[in-house]
């Protein structure tokens, strides 16, 4: 950097290969490191004496134990990173992801390093497993600056079952929050029956649920005047209607075990709407379910469900004979294509109502037949005519089909079979961000590239190893030790 200074011009233009990064302000440059993993932020210490403090300075912490090749020396950086910031500079967001078990010790330091910015703090993630919800639940509820709030806790007995038993406090002050998102916590409900979380978060835009149960409760009561998304994926039994007064909602997306009765006259607002149904247990009344629902979406503009959910939806009897009341301003129609296994109780309930349709009026030798063709006979990805029961009240609404498993379809053939419909590649609309990636909003495009440099003095390259060493922490060892030596020598 002292050469390419040396070959500035007369303008002030640096001459050959530009490091305008460098160049950039203080501030600037710990604004970026707000969007980096906090290990990749602390191997910029290399860089130059002007670099090797900057990370100390940092206002957002991004810990991901999937950037250590080992547990022990993710601890080590953990505890070391909270020694060694500066702790002048407010803390406004962290993001932890510990996907298995966390060091007791090392995590109520992390809570108590939370808790002592508490009231700067702006954004938390907390992706753990095996630790003490009372205590995260603790910290959180003394947090109320925060803006952004992410948790997915695991006890020791539930990890591997991914169903956590983490209660939701029934009250929790937090003014200021506008995102929510919660995964494997337990609702409790009071002597009406009903659970009801959500409803003193006066400024709630965003809430998605991953994995939630109820106690003492059947119902569950979504009531909030600001929320505009909502979002939830479940596989619980036990929940039998969901309560929604939102008057502000406009985006909804369910995914999973949805057999449970929606009501509330808050589905009158929302414009897009996205379901995917699974068919892991399909119950007598399954398809009759999401037929309400779509009879109470008035005013949805965009639709998109899955391939599923459709045939699903079509086992109810004489479907393409009922008149929709809704989706009368439906512009957008979106059908996500997903390979079924011919081993689920879907696949033959769908094959046994197209041979009950086939075999009306036929007589016994006919049916014989039928029986047999229907053996090789593959379901349609998309059933016949549904589309058009979707679209009666909606002629113009354009139809989108997509897919992740190309592969696994005649799409050529679904495209033409479907009057108006195009295909069109880009990712899922149904995917569900796996609980270990808790991130709080600003670091959501946090780099995902393995690192293998760090500060000399966090002494990771001194870490006991484990007794299972791969080649990877050889190599890291001596990147570790190479890039010490740099750093101490003021390069």
């Amino acid at each position: 950097m002292k050469k390419q200074r040396q070959c500035e011009n007369e303008n002030g233009e640096i001459k050959g290969s530009d490091d305008r990064l460098s160049d950039l302000p203080d501030c600037v440059l710990l604004h970026i490191f707000s969007f980096l993993n906090t290990k990749h932020v602390v191997q910029t210490c290399i860089l130059s004496k002007r670099w090797r403090h900057l990370w100390k300075r940092i206002s957002t912490l991004i810990l991901h134990s999937s950037s250590f090749t080992t547990k022990k020396r993710f601890t080590i950086f953990m505890s070391k990173i909270l020694t060694l910031r500066d702790t002048s500079i407010a803390l406004h967001a962290l993001d932890l992801d510990r996907s298995g078990d966390i060091e007791p010790l090392v995590f109520k330091k992390i809570l108590n390093y939370v808790s002592s910015h508490k009231t700067h703090l702006k954004e938390l993630g907390i992706s753990v497993g095996g630790a003490d919800s009372s205590l995260i639940m603790s910290c959180v509820s003394s947090c109320h600056a925060l803006t952004s709030l992410k948790l997915s806790i695991s006890s020791m007995r539930n990890i591997r079952r991914n169903f956590g038993d983490a209660l939701f406090p029934k009250s929790l002050n937090l003014p200021a929050l506008t995102s929510l998102d919660l995964t494997n916590f337990v609702f409790c409900g009071g002597e009406s029956g009903h659970a009801e979380p959500f409803s003193a978060f006066t400024k709630l835009i965003s809430l998605v649920l991953h994995w939630w149960k109820l106690r003492d409760a059947q119902i569950l009561s979504i009531s909030n005047e600001t929320l505009v998304n909502l979002a939830m994926h479940n596989y619980s039994h036990d929940i039998a209607k969901i309560e929604i007064s939102a008057k502000c909602l406009r985006t909804f997306t369910i995914t999973g075990y949805v057999i449970y009765k929606i009501c509330g006259s808050s589905l009158s607002s929302v414009k897009q709407v996205n379901i995917d149904a699974q068919d892991f247990d399909i119950p007598n009344d399954y398809g009759l379910v999401l037929l309400s629902w779509l009879q109470d979406l008035a005013n949805v503009e965009s639709l998109t469900v899955t391939s599923t959910t459709l045939q699903i939806l079509s086992l109810v009897p004489g479907l393409l004979e009922v008149q929709l009341p809704s989706l009368c301003n439906l512009k957008s129609l979106e059908v996500e294509l997903k390979p079924m296994s011919d081993s689920t109780l879907l696949y033959f309930l769908i094959k046994e109502a197209m041979l009950e349709k086939a075999a009306a009026g036929k007589s016994r030798k006919e049916v014989a037949k039928l029986k047999k063709a229907f053996k090789c006979l593959e379901p349609p990805a998309i059933p016949d005519g549904i589309v058009d029961f979707l679209k009666q009240n909606s002629q113009s609404a354009k139809v989108n089909i997509t897919t992740d498993s190309s592969t696994s379809f005649n799409l050529k053939q679904i495209v033409e079979s479907i009057k108006g419909a195009k295909y069109i590649k880009y990712p899922s609309q149904f995917t569900v961000p796996d609980s270990s990636s808790v991130a709080p909003a600003s670091a959501s495009s946090s780099a995902a590239v393995p690192a293998t440099v760090a500060p000399p003095n966090l002494h990771l390259c001194c870490a006991e190893k484990d007794d299972k060493s791969s080649n990877e922490d050889k190599v890291e060892n001596y990147q570790l030790n190479t890039n010490s030596a740099l750093v101490d020598n003021g390069q």
